[in-house]
């Protein structure tokens, strides 16, 4: 019965991640498509003198790279991996210590 509950956790977990994944490259390909449509009529208003479009694309790109960061699992301290270990090392740790206290 545990094997059945991790199989099935484990895919709940893969299929929540393909989701962010798949949100991220969406998400990819607005930003490209309005950040050129951006420069392209920054280009068209002033040649570029000021280039004021780089401002929305550093915004909108630090998002996209925290967005990324939580898709494919590039902040250690911030899955689910690391949270179930400390919850269980938590809860461990809380038995050790009142169990002591009883005997």
């Amino acid at each position: 019965m545990m094997e059945f509950e991790s199989k099935e956790n484990r895919y709940f977990r893969a299929k929540e991640r393909v989701k962010e994944m798949k949100k991220f490259y969406s998400n990819l390909i607005f930003y490209l498509i309005f950040i050129s449509f951006l420069a392209g009529l920054n280009y068209y208003t002033n040649k570029f003198q000021y280039m004021w479009f780089l401002w929305a694309a550093f915004g909108w790109g630090i998002g996209l790279v925290f967005q990324a960061a939580k898709a494919f699992n590039w902040a250690p301290f911030m899955n689910k991996n690391w949270e179930e270990r400390k919850i269980k090392e938590l809860m461990e740790k809380e038995n050790k210590t009142s169990g002591d206290q009883w005997n």
